[in-house]
């Protein structure tokens, strides 16, 4: 047992001495870490290959083992190329800090459109998109709505807030084709822009969005400037957990780690909503590419084929909607792993003769290949290996529980650290399991169908904005894994209670861990299908600051206990009567309100509706005071929140 741990045990205590004295953003400490995983990853499979196949022949054993072998070393090339694009990253905010001065003292800023794309989303979320883009603090611009609903009432708003409205006959190409017939619409007036931004129907723009964005169009060879992705909302994960406190949502590894790592090996891409593009170089390619359902990151493939390069600002400059419902976040990772398939059949692939892309293009797209294509089929794997022994038998793998320990564990010990380190805390491999699992189904489904037939697939739109005030089950997943957490359990209680053989004691040990691990997994994923009701329609924050309300041309401070942009919460021992209307004052601007309620030690109240009203507080609470960052992993605090929500 001790010379099993030992390996494992002595790659624990070199990460403790050895990450303190290291620096995230130095290539050569990343380089260190993600270099050694690599060695000790290929030990492992060296290990697994030589040491642990069922010999060859028409047996279960080899029948079971060899393909789960594949299986799970695609999965391990998937890990080598995520370790290999790790080992660097980069930061553009001092390129900004330098060409927004030299911005100042330069010529007019260039024209920029915003276009804003919306398809079939509500008024509420469309309002405030159009607020923060047309309070942009930027010199010369013009706000877009490219309306695909073709809606009279969204017309209207346009007018209403002093911007322009744009729709077209139909919905060819869907998002792209949408972007298309605005690209031809704008080129063709008086005044052409030189860049266009894109921003999806819920992401709403902070005031200096445009200015830090197209600081970075100096270079005349960059084609795409791509900011990240935040969120208002919590995902379903964070919330059907109750960890929205102490967990990030599941896309913060992707924009705040691996971005800016793909960005330092010059292979960041285009992310659809949030970017800014420049004219000439869409013009060039024909517009956004119509042959896939992720036009974004295909966009930047035909860019680079002309020479343009994307780069990517790990800045918060936008606040969006993450998808409310399961099964809305099940849609959109179907959609971009369907994408990613058309784009890898598509003349643009990684092993197309047809395009003149780079080496490392086509290998950040076979890693973006396999992430989708690799990782979740070892998934499936996973689940049923331990089943066919603990059930039938069948020794996929021939080794028992201390042979893995003494070569798996040093490999997962130093890769969990490195993850955990590179990306302060947002990679968890139980986290990154159950994101997997609840995504698996629709992801391999997109594999096999986009791989087979590339061609002819509806773009789904990812629903936003939805108002669940009751529990809502996901039938169909729940099904699914709450059958595979039975199977497990009762493989367990089969091997190990009802059949016990000198076998199961021998080799068992390895098939019980990895059950039971399967199973601590499985019952996540089987609570998060359990959704958990959401009361609001607008995020509430909380605060404790001393605000200034007027009530009856008399001033006094009160201390705000929350707010959002329709409302918020006060606490005051002489609360006003409901109905009252007062100012107060909001992140430097005043704004009527009525009170609603009457609460014990408070008092809640309502924003006013007047669109001027609604235009201050709308700008004033995305400017970031009330928009919570997430900062880093609170570990305890998650397991906590884990065990709460399982045994409660």
């Amino acid at each position: 047992m001790i010379s099993a741990l030992a390996p494992g045990l002595i790659a624990l205590g070199a990460c403790l001495a050895i990450l303190p004295w290291l620096r995230r953003d130095s290539t050569l400490a990343r380089s260190l870490m993600t270099g050694m995983s690599f060695v000790l990853l290929i030990r492992y499979f060296a290990w697994r290959v030589t040491g642990t196949l069922p010999p060859p022949g028409l047996t279960a054993d080899f029948l079971v083992g060899f393909p789960f072998m594949l299986a799970e070393g695609a999965s391990l090339v998937s890990i080598s190329l995520s370790l290999l694009f790790l080992s660097r990253t980069i930061d553009r905010s001092a390129d900004v800090k330098a060409g927004l001065r030299r911005a100042a003292a330069a010529a007019p800023a260039p024209l920029v459109d915003v276009f804003i794309c919306t398809y079939n989303e509500e008024k509420s979320i469309l309002e405030r998109t159009i607020i923060g883009a047309t309070g942009l603090e930027y010199g010369n611009y013009r706000v877009w709505v490219l309306d695909d609903g073709r809606r009279l009432w969204l017309k209207r708003l346009t007018e209403e807030l002093g911007c322009s409205y744009l729709t077209r006959l139909d919905n060819a190409h869907a998002k792209a084709g949408n972007i298309n017939h605005a690209l031809h619409h704008v080129a063709g007036l008086r005044d052409k822009p030189q860049f266009v931004s894109i921003l999806d129907a819920d992401f709403v723009p902070m005031p200096d969005f445009l200015a830090r964005a197209t600081s970075l169009m100096e270079d005349k060879s960059v084609g795409v400037v791509q900011t990240p992705q935040h969120f208002i909302n919590p995902d379903p994960i964070q919330s059907n957990l109750a960890a929205t406190e102490v967990w990030p949502d599941e896309q913060r590894f992707f924009f705040d780690i691996l971005m800016p790592a793909k960005d330092a090996w010059d292979v960041a891409f285009c992310c659809g909503t949030s970017s800014v593009f420049r004219v000439s170089g869409l013009m060039q390619i024909g517009g956004f590419p119509t042959e896939s359902v992720t036009e974004d990151y295909l966009v930047t493939l035909r860019l680079k084929e002309r020479g343009y390069r994307t780069v990517y600002l790990n800045e918060r400059l936008t606040i969006g909607l993450a998808p409310e419902g399961l099964k809305e976040y099940i849609t959109q990772r179907g959609r971009w792993c369907l994408g990613m398939m058309q784009i890898v059949r598509s003349r643009s692939g990684p092993f197309s003769l047809r395009s003149n892309l780079t080496f490392i293009d086509r290998l950040s797209l076979v890693d973006a290949f396999m992430s989708w294509a690799a990782v979740y089929g070892a998934k499936v794997f996973g689940l049923a290996v331990p089943w066919l022994f603990l059930l039938c038998g069948i020794k996929a793998v021939h080794a028992d529980l201390f042979e893995l320990l003494r070569y798996f564990l040093p490999f997962y010990v130093w890769y969990a650290f490195t993850m955990a380190w590179i990306s302060r805390g947002r990679s968890m491999a139980i986290m990154t399991d159950v994101s997997q699992y609840i995504a698996a189904p629709a992801v391999l489904r997109a594999v096999v169908t986009g791989l087979v037939k590339p061609r002819g697939h509806k773009f789904n739109v990812t629903a936003k904005g939805g108002n669940r005030n009751q529990r809502f089950v996901e039938w169909p997943l729940l099904g699914l894994y709450g059958s595979a957490l039975l199977v497990t359990l009762l493989s367990i209680a089969y091997a190990f209670i009802l059949n016990l053989r000198g076998e199961y004691i021998a080799y068992g040990g390895l098939a019980l861990a990895w059950s039971l691990y399967n199973c601590l997994v499985l019952a996540i994923v089987c609570f998060i299908c359990i959704e958990q009701p959401r009361r609001r329609k607008a995020e509430r924050f909380e605060r404790d600051e001393p605000v200034l309300i007027h009530q009856g041309g008399t001033p006094r401070l009160v201390r705000m206990a929350d707010i959002s942009i329709l409302g918020a919460r006060f606490i005051d021992p002489a609360p006003p009567p409901a109905g009252t209307v007062i100012k107060c004052n909001v992140y430097g601007q005043d704004v009527s309100a009525a009170v609603v309620r009457r609460t014990v030690g408070g008092f809640g109240v309502r924003f006013e509706e007047t669109v001027a009203t609604r235009v201050r507080v709308v700008r004033a609470f995305y400017a970031g005071e009330y928009v919570r960052a997430f900062r880093d992993v609170r570990a305890v605090p998650l397991g906590r929140a884990l065990l709460m929500r399982l045994f409660n």
